[in-house]
């Protein structure tokens, strides 16, 4: 029986600053923490609903509007936020995230787990190298635009990542991962890597039938709350 998610939207303090966020809570009204990136469109219902996803498999799912309000639907637009975002703040927004969600009473971890969605993904994996607090990461198809930040990664010595790669994206994003890969390896991380076979970009995103793939998407899906679970308790 499915049982109703309590959501809320917030805002936490980061850096001195008041950032909307959204919440969800499981059912059982306490769990491990996951944070939630989103993808290059914005805090859009998508994302909210896989926070709501994460906690009706027991998870306290929070996602944080990197874009600060903004949201499009427009590939153009998009791109234009996503090249436009200062990787910085978006360090600030994730270590905060995770320091706000170890302050909560319904928080039963000890650190915070991340999944990301394309260039959420991508952040997804630099995110272990920005905080002490956050232990694993899970990064659908990830995007990699940001050459010039240079991440820290011997933070994640004792730490895990999970990859999970689009077939069409292998020319594009296939070298990055393979670097980050063994650039976590090297930091005494653990990381493994997925190949879903005639998968496209953007296979999890249910919102978008034209690239749904659901045997794809479940696939990861139980992949990475597995995941999860084993890293966070």
């Amino acid at each position: 029986m499915v049982q109703t998610v309590p959501m809320a939207h917030i805002s936490i303090e980061i850096a001195g600053e008041q950032v909307p966020a959204v919440l969800s809570l499981p059912p059982a009204g306490s769990g491990p923490a996951v944070i939630v990136i989103q993808e290059w469109w914005g805090l859009v219902p998508h994302i909210v609903g896989v926070t709501e996803r994460l906690a009706q498999a027991g998870f306290v799912a929070m996602a944080v509007d990197h874009y600060r309000g903004v949201a499009t639907t427009e590939p153009d637009e998009a791109g234009k936020l996503m090249m436009g975002l200062n990787i910085e703040q978006v360090a600030d927004d994730l270590a905060g995230a995770a320091a706000h969600l170890l302050r909560q009473p319904q928080v039963a971890s000890d650190s915070v787990g991340v999944i990301g969605f394309c260039m959420g993904g991508g952040l997804a994996l630099l995110a272990p190298t920005v905080s002490d607090d956050i232990s694993c990461a899970s990064a659908f198809y990830p995007a990699m635009p940001w050459p010039h930040y240079a991440p820290n990664w011997l933070r994640y010595a004792g730490k895990a990542a999970m990859v999970h790669k689009a077939e069409s994206d292998e020319p594009g994003t296939g070298g990055v991962i393979a670097e980050y890969a063994a650039a976590i390896a090297a930091a005494g991380g653990e990381v493994e890597v997925f190949d879903y076979p005639d998968s496209v970009h953007a296979f999890f995103n249910d919102d978008r039938p034209e690239v749904y793939q659901p045997a794809n998407a479940e696939r990861a899906w139980d992949r990475t709350v597995g995941f999860l679970r084993a890293r966070l308790g």
